[in-house]
């Protein structure tokens, strides 16, 4: 039993472990990468412009209100989850959509910019799955599924998907958080 919650020997399947982690396979990941930043920052720019997204939220604001209104049956409600709605009518009442389109707007940008760039493409693929994660729950579709799915397989890929990109730099030089980078005399 003392091995039990020690660490595994089972290794990775070679396919994955070509896909995720060989360097080879950097190009599928800055394809991957740069399409979904590029579907980040086209989605930010007429937010950025916009006084409804910048200003005064009225553009979130009325996206949580249709989100939130449940209509009448046969028809379905946009939220499936009861908590969601609760947390989005509350964000409603304390007019947190005035700060939060601010928030939204240029979080699209930041997470597409780092990740066309290839910088900390797993902590920015992170937040730009939690914002889809954020908007599926809000009944919204469009493309965040398949946007979600990628951006999943960018944080599994992490240690290659900026391998062409800023972060083969970063990890050159700096390494990461838990394992610094080794220096070459």
């Amino acid at each position: 039993m003392s091995n039990f919650f020690g660490p595994s020997s089972l290794q990775d399947a070679p396919l994955i472990r070509f896909i995720f982690s060989n360097t080879k396979m950097a190009w599928l990941w800055l394809i991957v990468r740069v399409y979904v930043g590029y579907q980040w920052v086209d989605a930010s720019l007429h937010k950025l412009s916009a006084p409804e997204w910048m200003q005064t939220g009225a553009a979130l604001k009325g996206y949580w209100e249709n989100a939130v209104r449940i209509p009448e049956a046969p028809a379905r409600a946009p939220i499936h989850f009861e908590w969601y709605r609760t947390f989005l009518q509350y964000m409603l009442d304390s007019e947190s959509y005035v700060w939060f389109g601010k928030l939204i707007a240029i979080g699209e940008f930041l997470v597409g910019v780092a990740l066309i760039l290839g910088l900390f493409v797993g902590l920015a693929a992170f937040f730009g799955a939690t914002m889809n994660f954020s908007f599926l729950l809000a009944g919204s579709l469009s493309a965040g599924p398949l946007l979600l799915i990628l951006q999943i397989l960018l944080m599994i890929a992490w240690k290659i998907a900026g391998h062409l990109g800023a972060n083969y730099f970063i990890h050159k030089r700096f390494g990461t958080f838990w394992q610094p980078a080794t220096r070459q005399r």
